[in-house]
């Protein structure tokens, strides 16, 4: 896939009705030849829509506006270059814990919790948020996350969590304001509800923080995993985390995933994670595949706005 194709595929599949504002860069990017060359020196893992986006607004450049978009972006590419080579999409929504619960809550209790791609570990704390599938609401406290639930029961409680730890290359700390700068900048700019959700949610995760740990998926999962408490279930998951993996690295989490003990939760896009035979999904908008231990469970959305359970 070209890059203009990419940032075609993002405008139309992945903001189109959530983000007018992206999805009229998405497209201005994709016709515009300058960008595109510039954007062309980078990575391909450096030329996202979200990365680029999430960089110019955090520099303070327009994103309103197309055409004074493209102007302030290839007018300051040195700057915007310089985030894009060092800052990654680590879009830390809570609001997934929505399309997480179900699974979680299945599980054996009390659970330990591992999560690959942690960035802030927002999304380590499922039960501490409260959730809301239509008129049924499950646990208490901020946020509040609301999920639109097809095809299953909602469950009746929140899991019990008794460890949690997160991996990730470049681990954020909520009590750091150019990391939660980073992480508001990388929320959709229509999208005043989950900046307030960021919010809540980083004040649960400073009032008692988990052990975020440097490190790479495979190399340090096994010995990031053998921390874990005996006597609870341990859980590892990640959530639009390895489409950044290439794709040898990529397999090779699999592989060791599938050894580890306890259970392996993976909520990724299914191009990113394929599985025979999947039912369609409910609409021509970007869907993940939820998953535990390595079967393919539901439809959910990016942001976990809404779950549609297979059968």
């Amino acid at each position: 896939m070209t890059t203009a194709e990419a940032y075609v595929r993002f405008g139309s599949r992945e903001v189109r009705g959530l983000s007018p504002t992206y999805e009229r860069l998405s497209h201005a990017v994709a016709h515009d030849d300058a960008l595109l060359a510039l954007l062309g020196t980078l990575p391909p893992a450096k030329r996202q829509p979200n990365l680029l986006f999430g960089v110019v607004r955090w520099l303070g450049g327009p994103v309103d506006d197309p055409v004074a978009f493209l102007d302030y972006t290839v007018t300051h590419w040195p700057a915007v270059e310089a985030q894009l080579r060092t800052r990654a999409t680590q879009t830390n929504e809570s609001g997934r814990c929505a399309a997480l619960l179900p699974v979680l809550a299945a599980l054996p209790q009390p659970l330990a919790l591992l999560e690959v791609g942690a960035s802030a570990g927002l999304c380590l704390y499922p039960d501490r948020y409260a959730y809301r599938y239509g008129e049924h609401q499950v646990g208490s406290g901020e946020p509040v996350l609301e999920c639109a639930a097809s095809g299953l029961v909602p469950p009746t409680r929140v899991p019990q969590v008794v460890w949690r730890a997160g991996l990730d290359l470049n681990p954020l700390d909520v009590t750091d304001p150019d990391d939660v700068s980073w992480l508001d900048a990388l929320i959709w700019p229509e999208h005043a509800h989950r900046r307030a959700r960021l919010r809540a949610a980083a004040a649960v995760a400073a009032a008692d923080p988990p052990l975020l740990v440097r490190g790479d998926l495979v190399d340090d999962l096994p010995a990031l995993a053998t921390q874990a408490p005996a006597g609870a279930t341990l859980v590892v998951f990640h959530t639009s985390v390895l489409y950044q993996v290439p794709a040898p690295r990529r397999e090779a989490f699999v592989r060791l995933v599938g050894d580890l003990p306890g259970h392996w939760v993976a909520n990724e896009a299914p191009d990113v994670l394929r599985y025979d035979g999947l039912p369609h999904p409910p609409n021509d908008a970007l869907h993940n595949v939820l998953a535990l231990d390595g079967k393919p469970l539901a439809w959910t959305r990016g942001h976990g706005q809404a779950v549609t359970w297979f059968g």
